[in-house]
């Protein structure tokens, strides 16, 4: 890595953040410096996708900023993150929902984890992501949005089922890794 590219990594926001290292079981192992989490050969650590749903059954797709480090514009399950430490899955997703699109808690009341796994997956040139992934899932109540485009480059109710069984429709936009890990499981 050039002296350029060390600056570069040093001064994204992700070097200012921590994260917190876990074993295969999800038992915590410390807290480590985030963009380290995401680079070489990565540190395991905790981290949570959540999935919006209508009452249609309709999942909220958003899509990352193209300021993203990692998986930039690719397509995710409503938000993604890591909960810092001490900080629940449940409160670190109701923080990214808000930060993220503007929703507040009043919008829904069944906000649970739904499932956990673990993943390791490269981005080509850029790091990696290797986590233990909660699921946490609700259903909107008040659909209103209110998107940050520092985060969010756009936006797409889509019906869950069919994303799943149709994913031949829907390659064109390119998903997360932990998203389709949480789907498929959901389904399989």
């Amino acid at each position: 890595m050039s002296a350029q590219d060390t600056a570069g990594e040093q001064s994204h926001a992700n070097a200012r953040q921590n994260v917190v290292a876990v074993d295969a079981d999800d038992a915590k192992q410390g807290v480590v410096n985030r963009l380290e989490a995401h680079t070489g050969e990565g540190i395991r650590h905790r981290a949570f996708t959540a999935l919006v749903f209508n009452h249609d059954d309709h999942v909220l797709l958003a899509q990352r900023s193209p300021d993203k480090r990692l998986w930039d514009t690719y397509w995710d399950g409503t938000v993604a993150s890591h909960p810092v430490e001490g900080q629940s899955q449940s409160d670190a997703t109701e923080a990214r929902l808000a930060d993220e699109l503007g929703i507040q808690s009043n919008q829904y009341t069944d906000l649970r984890v739904t499932d956990k796994f673990e993943y390791k997956r490269y981005y080509p040139n850029e790091g990696l992501e290797w986590e233990v992934c909660s699921v946490l899932k609700c259903t909107l109540d008040d659909t209103a949005l209110d998107p940050d485009e520092s985060e969010v480059a756009g936006l797409m109710w889509v019906p869950y089922e069919r994303l799943y069984d149709n994913p031949k429709w829907y390659r064109q936009l390119r998903l997360c890794p932990w998203f389709e890990i949480a789907m498929r499981r959901d389904f399989d």
